[in-house]
């Protein structure tokens, strides 16, 4: 029978030999890990290889995602369906195996990692969700939602920011069921990391309100083995178990040193380090005993019938929860949401009031959410201005743990990221609100959302210079158009309440990525609209004011502009003009060419577009000869209607500009 040193080398043995065949890599973490990832994930984890997809699973997150080739050893040993093959090609074109764990790549991978602080943060929102979902379907003698969430972070996701905001806010909600593994070995890429990081962090995460188990060994499997235990025995507090590790562990030369973090051991230190380890076996070959003693498809299929019972068991008590609990961890939406959400639109519509658009969205919100048990809302601390909540919300506390709305503090970035944990763990729709200017502080966690291709709902309100008196500190000038530049995120900037229903409706449908919906701080204007130009906005961009045959010059507006480009359509009532409303252009770049075409003729090329924001792109649209009323230039601090007339947003500027193209 295999030792666990021995199986816990089979990690290491993967891990410096996919590293050296690729010529790049991390060997140093996964080395340093292994023994702890053996007892973690042969005695603890719950998981089903043969469904990585299975619900009551536990998640384990590789916040340090640069060791990805732990994480690829530890799917390949214990059954996943990860070949050998898929390791030799690590960190090549098209594998399964990239250089960071990259979500719906590998099975069993939870999450994209590597962004340092963005692991632990996106399993704070997985322990959430867990946590959440336990309080809206457990039962007496019925707990389906049962498991744990396990994370690995290193240095330097303790020294990125995020983590403070996300960790000060798991000990605050009492996240009992998230258990995190420091891997203290006091290097960086730079060296030890003395000089740079010298922070008592038992302290800090004892002061976040964690249970602290400290000078863990990390080599020593018994020891690894009574702190999970530990941990797991305190259920009104996360834990972080601090692992003193040696980065490198069984390379003799290497081993303790920033030389072995990010680069290939090398033949000779691998041949040594065999040597060193009693590893007797060539590259990338595992004997069959080793095989078996990892092998978790067996047990896994076990856990996961054993659970099946239990929830066939529930849905005998409770079908109605148990329908909507498949439902909803199923990614669907209610059978009767088209009929809500069209009946919702039409009343936008009936009512024609001219709310800000964040006052609509919060109508929307409040409009869906009853059809949408899963809306898990939230704020950075700005739920008044934001209008995120809705009447029937319900916090969420370390002591409510069945409510669907969050105050997540002034932590945009962790919000941000922990909606992506939320989104990842499935059963909810996440959405959270902070003003658009600080989308900078959340920007690296809206790409992962992106790359990650998950459904997380980004509310940004106070989107321009109309925020008037705050100033250009808080004025939006190149978020939009940024925000607009990131893959696969849908960006909606909304002209009034109608398009604002429609915009959250496509956001609620949008499974494939992640939405940022964009609304004023002052009341816009209701815009008149068929039932044919209604459902055309879901398009992105449509005719909101059209002419009598060809037109002679087009308008574009988004926004608080439309209403701009409406006006000087009414005073240049000599000439054909239409107004196309784009408040989505991602969307409406997705159209066919005939209806690009219908809404934006080639032939017409007398162009005008109006957006408060940078002015680049819109050139593509009204081409170089073509006007755009922008604004390249931070804002300044007085009333919103001075700003708009300094600034030429004024209908008199656009009656100039369209009358200089034609």
């Amino acid at each position: 029978m295999s030792s666990r040193r021995e199986l816990a080398n089979a990690i290491r043995a993967l891990s410096m030999d996919a590293v050296q065949k690729a010529n790049s890599g991390h060997p140093g973490a996964p080395m340093g890990m292994a023994d702890i990832a053996e007892v973690l994930w042969n005695d603890h984890m719950k998981h089903n290889p043969g469904n990585p997809k299975w619900a009551d699973r536990d998640r384990f997150v590789l916040s340090n995602g640069h060791g990805s080739m732990l994480i690829y050893s530890l799917l390949h040993l214990t059954g996943y369906d990860l070949s050998m093959e898929d390791l030799k090609s690590f960190r090549q074109l098209h594998s399964k195996t990239p250089g960071h764990p990259e979500y719906g790549y590998a099975p069993g991978v939870e999450t994209t990692t590597g962004p340092l602080g963005q692991g632990i943060t996106n399993a704070v929102g997985m322990a959430l969700a867990e946590r959440t979902l336990a309080g809206q379907f457990n039962r007496d003698g019925h707990h389906i939602v049962d498991h744990y969430t396990y994370v690995f972070l290193g240095d330097g996701c303790m020294m990125e920011g995020i983590s403070h905001e996300a960790c000060s806010l798991a000990g605050t909600w009492g996240l009992g069921k998230l258990i995190a593994f420091w891997d203290d070995n006091g290097i960086s890429i730079d060296g030890h990391v003395e000089n740079w990081f010298g922070d008592d962090t038992p302290k800090r995460f004892e002061a976040y309100g964690w249970h602290v188990i400290r000078d863990v060994d990390g080599h020593d499997a018994d020891a690894i083995n009574k702190a999970v235990h530990e941990a797991k025995s305190v259920n009104d507090k996360p834990s972080l178990i601090c692992c003193k590790t040696t980065i490198g562990f069984g390379a003799p030369n290497l081993c303790g040193s920033h030389d072995c973090h990010g680069a290939p051991l090398g033949e000779d230190e691998i041949k040594a380090t065999r040597e060193n380890l009693g590893w007797k076996y060539d590259p990338f070959v595992i004997p069959d005993e080793i095989y078996a003693a990892w092998d978790a498809r067996d047990k896994g299929a076990k856990a996961e019938a054993e659970w099946n019972a239990k929830f066939d068991a529930y849905k005998s008590a409770y079908p109605e929860l148990a329908a909507e609990f498949e439902r909803r961890m199923q990614g669907e939406l209610p059978g009767n949401w088209e009929r809500v959400a069209a009946d919702f639109i039409k009343s936008v519509n009936d009512k024609a009031e001219s709310p800000a658009t964040r006052k609509a969205s919060q109508n929307a919100i409040t409009g869906y959410a009853g059809a949408l048990p899963e809306f898990l809302g939230g704020s950075a601390d700005l739920t008044p201005s934001n209008l995120t909540s809705w009447p029937d919300a319900k916090t969420l506390t370390n002591t409510v743990h069945d409510g669907d709305y969050i105050s997540y503090g002034v932590r945009e970035f962790g919000m941000s990221a922990i909606m992506n944990g939320v989104a990842l763990h499935g059963g909810f729709i996440p959405f959270g609100g902070t003003f658009l200017m600080f989308s900078e502080y959340a920007r690296n966690a809206l790409r992962m959302a992106a790359l990650m291709k998950i459904q997380s709902i980004f509310v940004y309100t106070h989107d321009s210079i109309g925020l008037g008196e705050d100033g250009p500190t808080h004025q939006p000038i190149e978020q939009i158009p940024t925000l607009r530049m990131i893959p696969n995120m849908s960006v909606w900037r909304p002209c009034d309440a109608v398009e604002t229903a429609v915009a959250w409706k496509a956001a609620i449908e949008r499974k494939t990525g992640p939405s940022c919906l964009i609304f004023s701080r002052q009341g816009l204007p209701h815009q008149s609209r068929t039932e044919g130009q209604i459902a055309n906005i879901a398009k992105g961009g449509y005719i909101l004011k059209d002419c009598d045959g060809t037109p002679d010059a087009i308008i574009i507006a988004t926004g608080s502009e439309v209403a701009l480009a409406m006006g000087a359509a009414e005073q240049l009532s000599g000439r054909k003009i239409r107004v196309v409303s784009m408040p989505a252009v991602d969307v409406f770049e997705a159209q066919d060419e005939a209806y690009r075409e219908s809404v934006l003729p080639a032939s017409v090329t007398a162009r005008v577009a109006v957006e408060a924001a940078v002015t680049d792109g819109w050139y593509k649209y009204v081409g170089m000869n073509g006007k755009v009323i922008g604004i390249n230039r931070f804002g300044e601090s007085a009333p919103a209607g001075e700003l708009f007339k300094e600034f030429g947003f004024t209908v008199d500027n656009v009656v100039k500009a369209v009358e200089s193209v034609l």
